[in-house]
């Protein structure tokens, strides 16, 4: 699971690494938040088949994902991106099984917009794709803000799924472990995007804002690219986390 990429750094980050990772870690597949790759705001289709020919199977999504209008058709048409599925009655789908793996997408409520309750969202979910799909590997990308909520999801979901991965603050977190009942679990993956910036943005720009307090358009920044990253190895027979490690590389 890559973190947030962040605009064309981002990007071209993915592209550069991804290959090779594939190939020393001998992944099966690779998920990677991808809402903000336009710009830092949003996805295109043009930013996605990008990541998508970089080796990318499954992208995931969160508050962003409606920032360029243009992709919304797009979302029912068969792209392997999903939006949160506790976004009611929204386009696009909530969660993908690929190659008999389950990715669902959520999106929390704490210090963000309003949803339904993404713990019910996760047990209807579930329930739907059992009876339609009986995934083993079940990877959820839990976008959200608050760490409690994070690792709250974690806890109601253990032994339910393979992982949880929090996505959405663009830190990373340390406190990767494998939860009683079999599931793995990280507070926040990170983000893939420039390293001397604010959470993927311009230094100046994010610092005018807190200094004025005057609307700053904000802008990706540039330099040297932190890309953030998760490898979990899954039992496939039981569904069960047997690792998780963080994967962190630093690109020109």
């Amino acid at each position: 699971m890559i973190g947030d990429i962040i605009g064309q750094p981002g990007r071209r980050a993915v592209r550069q690494l991804l290959p090779d990772l594939r190939q020393e870690l001998s992944l099966d597949m690779v998920v990677a938040n991808g809402e903000n790759t336009a710009g830092g705001f949003g996805i295109t289709l043009e930013t996605a088949e990008e990541l998508l020919d970089s080796g990318v199977d499954i992208l995931t999504s969160g508050n962003h994902i409606w920032d360029q209008k243009e992709i919304i058709p797009h979302m029912d048409e068969g792209l392997p991106l999903i939006r949160p599925a506790n976004y009611p009655d929204a386009p696009g789908r909530g969660y993908l099984v690929q190659d008999g793996v389950m990715v669902l997408n959520l999106m929390g409520r704490v210090f963000m917009p309003t949803l339904d309750c993404p713990f019910r969202t996760a047990t209807a979910v579930l329930a739907e794709a059992e009876a339609e799909h009986s995934p083993q590997v079940i990877i959820v990308d839990f976008h959200a803000e608050a760490t409690s909520e994070k690792q709250g999801l974690g806890w109601y979901l253990d032994g339910r799924v393979s992982a949880v991965l929090g996505t959405h603050t663009h830190v990373g977190t340390v406190d990767a472990r494998i939860l009683p009942k079999g599931t793995a679990f990280l507070t926040d993956v990170g983000m893939t995007g420039p390293f001397n910036s604010v959470i993927g943005s311009d230094t100046d720009a994010v610092l005018d804002r807190f200094l004025t307090g005057l609307p700053q358009r904000l802008s990706v920044a540039r330099g040297p690219v932190i890309l953030n990253s998760v490898l979990i190895e899954v039992d496939d027979g039981t569904g069960k986390a047997l690792s998780i490690q963080r994967i962190d590389r630093m690109v020109d």
